[in-house]
Formats: structure tokens, sequence, C-alpha cells
């Protein structure tokens, strides 16, 4: 062979392998683990799930490459409402050699962590995952969990009370219900010096994970005149209970997520979760392309939104001011 051909065939050669790769890898099916706290799976479900966060994880990882069917396995799964089930449903999936694993609140995450911490983990919706141990920092999370967090300072929480008032000028005691570690985490901070400027008085109505008796007698005996919902993965999941206890009271609300005010709430102020599904699709691909969790920064949200159901509104005879109107997202009738 001459030195010409010999080039040739190492050129040829080196071209080649490249793309016996790329071959190789646009010929892999991924296998995505996706758990949820409390939706049934059917609301999960299809190429256009009900649930408004499968919907928008879908759909990113959609416009990203990723097919059912096709490139990808999308193992969905829920916990239904009953915490002690995140340990197995992590460990059944760990079982199924999946790549990634996708979770929507930071309890889950942590019941993920304990299970593996050899499977990349994706953070959807989470809160404080520094504090919570699954992240060093948000810049270099240094571990297996990565993705995005609802955090975005305590001076969102004096923004919702704020709200509020501007809803409920009448208002003068205000229940928060939340755990006591989250009244401890946000009270000094933000709540109470803007009760402080609105001339509001507010108490702790606390509950636990799965337990709101307590919470709901004592807002009762208490005469609240409107109630202050904590942001949380447990006041996601009884959103509904929450709601139908406001509705049976008259009892105007302010919550973190939209589908309470979809529910029957009055009105929500906070991040806007579809975006922050979109986002932890492009986490996935980034991880499936090679990138390590550790090395991939935490983000915060960066979208917004006010939503308030005027339905509600005229069932507990509330004229809401022309300028919060104006300033809302979303009205729902």
């Amino acid at each position: 062979m001459d030195r010409r051909a010999f080039i040739s065939g190492i050129t040829l050669g080196l071209l080649a392998a490249p793309l016996a790769a790329e071959a190789q890898e646009a010929g892999k099916v991924y296998r995505v683990g996706l758990i949820f706290p409390s939706p049934p799976v059917s609301e999960m479900a299809g190429p256009e799930p009900v649930n408004n966060g499968a919907r928008a994880f879908v759909r990113g990882l959609r416009t990203l490459g990723y097919v059912e069917g096709r490139n990808l396995i999308l193992e969905r799964r829920s916990a239904e409402g009953r915490f002690e089930r995140f340990a197995p449903i992590v460990a059944e999936l760990v079982g199924l050699n999946v790549d990634v694993i996708v979770v929507s609140t930071t309890p889950l995450a942590q019941r993920a962590r304990e299970v593996t911490t050899a499977v990349p983990i994706v953070l959807g919706v989470g809160a404080d995952p520094v504090g919570a141990g699954l992240a060093q920092s948000l810049a270099r999370p240094g571990g297996n969990v990565t993705g995005l967090t609802l955090d975005v300072g305590p001076e969102i929480q004096g923004k919702r009370l704020e709200l509020l008032k501007g809803a409920v000028p009448r208002a003068s005691r205000v229940a928060f219900l939340g755990t006591k570690k989250l009244w401890d985490a946000v009270y000094e901070t933000s709540i109470k010096a803007g009760a402080q400027a609105l001339g509001l008085t507010v108490f702790l109505a606390e509950h636990t994970p799965t337990e709101y008796t307590g919470a709901f007698t004592l807002i009762s005996r208490e005469r609240a005149d409107a109630l202050f919902v904590a942001h949380s993965s447990e006041n996601y999941a009884q959103r509904r209970l929450i709601v139908d206890f406001t509705t049976s009271n008259r009892l105007p609300s302010i919550h973190a997520f939209r589908e309470a005010v979809e529910a029957g709430g009055l009105m929500s102020y906070g991040v806007n979760v579809e975006d922050l599904f979109r986002r932890a699709a492009r986490y996935v691909d980034k991880i499936l392309k090679g990138f390590k969790p550790a090395d991939l920064p935490i983000e915060q949200p960066t979208k917004f939104e006010l939503l308030i159901n005027l339905k509600t509104a005229k069932a507990l005879r509330l004229t809401i001011p022309p300028s919060l109107l104006q300033r809302a997202d979303q009205l729902i009738e």
C-alpha cells in the first residue's frame, strides 16, 4: 500500500467512526421515569396528557426529538397521594434500568436519592434543593440530582399577601395554611413585614402531610377572614380538599399554584409550572447526551402568573378591583 492510500484509509476510518457512533445512538431507545405525587396515572398518559406538567414535559421532549414508540419509553408513575409509595416506585424504576428519573417535588427527590445515587434525577418543581440536602449549591449540585427549583426568594410571599389584601380589603386576620417548618422559614423573612405594612394579623394553621382536620378547625375557630395557602407539595396534592374547605366556609384564598384556582380557589400567584416542566425536558436531553447532573446548575423560575377565579369571587360577593383584574394573566369565569 502506498503512502497516499494509507493516509486516505486512515482519514476515511476517522470519519467513519463518529458516523457509526452517531448511527448507533440514533437507534437507541431511552427509558425515562416520570413520577408525580398525586395525580392519577391516567392524567399523565398519552401524547397529550391531561395533567399540565406532564403535558408540558412530553411536549418538551417531543420538541427535542424524543418520541414514544420511536426512541423513547416513558415510564409514568404516581404515588396518588400516598407518600409512603415514593421509595418503592423509585426502586421499581431503578430495576427497569431507566436512564433518568424525573420527579416533581423535593420529597420525591429525597426518596429517590435514598434509593439511588447512580441514576440521574431531574427535579421538576422542587423547593429548596440545597436546604433539603439534594445539592451542594444551585450552581454546582455535585451529586446525581439537578433540575429546577420554585425558589425565588422570600419576597414572593409578601407579594402574595399584598395581592390577597388587594382582593379582600376588609380582611384583618389571615390564616397561613402550612407546616411548622414552612412557617418558620417564611414568616420572619417576608410575611411578617408584609403583614405589618398591610395592617394584617397572620397566624399559623399547621397541618401534616396527610392531616388537615386540626388546621381547618383552628381556622374556623379563629375566624380567619382569608386563607394564605403555603407553597408545598402537600398543599398541591391536597388542593381539592383545601378548596372544598374554603368553598364551604366562604373563605377567600390565595394559592401558589394555578391548579388550585382552576379547582375553585379565589386566586393564585406563583411560578408557571408548565414552563418548568418544559425546561426539565432539556435537562433530560443533556443527561442523555452525556452531561453529568453534578455539573448542571439548578435553575430558578423565570415566568410567573396571576390567576383570579371570577366565579369564586362572585360566590364570595367580592368585587375585585379593576387594577387587580388588569394585572391578571388569566381570569377564570
